[in-house]
């Protein structure tokens, strides 16, 4: 399954989980991808791009 926006391509991020000790683990940070309905195509696409949407239509 693939982690990417299909309207804007926004995709996963390298980020450092830090505890308390101040220790850095590397971690991903992936988009909150939701399923739409455009044009009748089932697509995923970024919470931020589905709320663009919403107000254009």
């Amino acid at each position: 399954m693939s982690k990417l926006c299909d309207l804007c391509g926004k995709g996963s991020a390298r980020a450092n989980h830090v505890s308390h000790s101040k220790r850095r683990v590397p971690r991903r940070q992936h988009p909150n991808l939701q399923p739409l309905l455009i044009d009748g195509e089932k697509q995923k696409v970024c919470s931020s791009c589905r709320r663009t949407a919403s107000k254009k239509a």
